[in-house]
């Protein structure tokens, strides 16, 4: 018989161990959600500002082409009714939302049944987020969407709703993701640029918007704030088509850019927490875990990373893609689901990703 002793030591040794073992399995948030589930009651809710990634539904209230709330989008969500949400289910807020044991969805703030969550509903998190938005303004105005500014706006309004002292029992441990910048890249300066502007001016002018919108953010209340990178831009399916660099692969030159904003970003996150007392502002890498996907699909399980799975996959999304255009049958093998959004199986891998990596950082 193994003496107690013996027995306990091997427990703490083998029960870490096979927690780990569990979270580093990329393709299950459930795992990773293992090691976070325990600090959930440190982090009581989820706010997210930004464009399409983490637009939950809120543009189905505007007058806009840059809507999802119409098949084939979220033939894959729960119901298998289109919810708003840019994918063919669920997006990456649900899957931290669900890996922090807050709740199973993130809900667009625009969704309440007096026309926005109540108080209440809006507690444990709610997505601002609109898609086509970026830190330009110009971006969402084009776009006929909510700009960061009004969603902002929206945010401070809930805060004076709920009062100095239940919004500062809430967010100060609450998580705020902001994730804005693709558009702006994608619109503004390759497909219709508005200005002269070097590459390096406007990124400039983006890290200088996002720095005063984190500065909002804390002076509303906001400590625990993740913010996300550039995508591969080089590689989404739109890009790799309008450039003309098929069968090559992504454009190199849109993925440099998107390096080199990453890099900018870094450094202003951590110029703004050094000044920002009690904040803790994380750079979450999104570029990384999508390359890897790019160039090691097995691993996920993908059977396709250049196209969508919407239409041709090459240039539908949005009001391109409707019922009226065949999809294929297994959105899971697909990286993307229309020429710009992942899919849900994406979205699930690099909400794990930030689970293991960026959300044990607040612990520090």
């Amino acid at each position: 018989m193994v003496p107690k002793p013996a027995l306990a030591g091997a427990a703490a040794f083998l029960l870490p161990a096979l927690l780990f073992s569990l979270a580093t399995d990329h393709g299950s948030v459930v795992a990773a959600a293992a090691l976070t589930r325990g600090r959930a009651r440190d982090i009581p809710a989820l706010f997210a500002f930004g464009d399409s990634t983490l637009d939950a539904g809120n543009n189905n209230r505007l007058v806009t082409a840059v809507r999802a709330d119409h098949p084939p989008y979220g033939r894959d969500f729960p119901g298998g009714a289109p919810t708003g949400r840019f994918s063919d289910g669920k997006i990456m807020a649900d899957f931290l939302m669900e890996g922090l044991g807050i709740k199973t969805l993130l809900p667009a703030y625009y969704s309440g049944a007096g026309g926005v969550l109540s108080d209440a509903e809006a507690a444990t998190g709610a997505s601002f987020a609109s898609g086509g938005s970026g830190l330009d303004d110009t971006t969402a105005i084009n776009a006929g969407v909510a700009t960061l500014a009004s969603q902002l706006a929206d945010f401070s309004e809930l805060v004076g709703r709920m009062g100095a002292d239940k919004a500062g029992e809430i967010l100060n441990k609450s998580v705020f993701l902001v994730s804005a910048g693709t558009n702006d890249i994608i619109m503004n300066y390759y497909l219709l640029p508005s200005s002269s502007y070097t590459l390096d001016q406007y990124h400039g002018l983006l890290i200088g918007k996002l720095r005063s919108y984190l500065q909002s953010l804390y002076s509303l209340g906001a400590r625990r704030i993740l913010v996300a990178g550039l995508p591969p831009v080089g590689c989404l399916p739109l890009q790799m088509t309008l450039a003309a660099v098929r069968p090559q692969g992504c454009v190199a030159e849109q993925n440099a850019a998107a390096e080199s904003y990453n890099a900018k970003l870094r450094g202003t996150l951590a110029r703004f927490q050094s000044s920002s007392p009690g904040a803790k502002a994380v750079y979450a890498d999104i570029y990384r875990p999508l390359m890897d996907m790019v160039d090691r699909p097995q691993k996920y399980g993908f059977a396709e990373t250049g196209k969508g799975c919407c239409g041709s996959g090459l240039l539908e999304m949005g009001p391109l893609c409707t019922d009226l255009v065949p999809t294929c049958t297994t959105p899971s093998q697909f990286m993307f689901w229309d020429s710009i959004h992942p899919t849900q199986a994406t979205y699930k891998a690099v909400a794990d990703h930030f689970l293991r990596t960026n959300i044990l950082q607040f612990d520090d």
